[in-house]
């Protein structure tokens, strides 16, 4: 009888210390799941956080890339008026050197046109070397091809200026 007290008592502390094991267990996972959702929710704000500064970094970065993309617009424009500009006195001066190269007649309407219109780009050179009068009456106007080549290099210095000003600004 002692034993199968014994054996009844054992039992009934298997159970309890079973019963007790599960109301340890229970809570210790209860805890778990109250700390990971804790987590769960730091972590979210944290995510949330990062993103809105990353949504905001790239909103930025569009920004200013448009308005980096506008100024860039507007400085090839310039250089297009540069060089519509050059061109344009080149041809104005080539076309003064050939008719005065070809002799052409200084009473002539569309001569006089020509050279009232380069006056005041060729006046800076006018005197500054020699013209050869060429037997036949023709002019080679070394003053002139100075003048082209003053020119293309300021050209070339303002073309660089525009470069230099247009290139985009890297940030680190």
């Amino acid at each position: 009888m002692d034993q199968d007290k014994t054996a009844i008592d054992e039992a009934r502390r298997q159970q309890q210390h079973g019963a007790v094991k599960r109301e340890i267990e229970g809570g210790v996972h209860g805890e778990i799941r109250a700390h990971a959702t804790a987590g769960v929710d730091t972590d979210a704000a944290k995510l949330q956080e990062v993103a809105t500064r990353l949504r905001g970094k790239a909103i930025d970065d569009v920004v200013s890339t448009d308005s980096e993309i506008e100024r860039q617009r507007g400085i090839a424009r310039l250089a297009q008026f540069v060089d519509y500009l050059f061109y344009l006195i080149y041809g104005l001066l080539a076309l003064r050197f050939v008719l005065a190269l070809i002799g052409a007649r200084q009473g002539a309407g569309f001569v006089r046109f020509i050279n009232g219109v380069t006056a005041p780009l060729f006046a800076p050179f006018k005197g500054t070397l020699p013209s050869n009068d060429l037997d036949t009456g023709m002019v080679f106007s070394t003053a002139v091809l100075l003048a082209l080549v003053v020119y293309a290099l300021l050209h070339a210095a303002i073309k660089g200026l525009l470069r230099v000003v247009g290139r985009r600004r890297t940030e680190i």
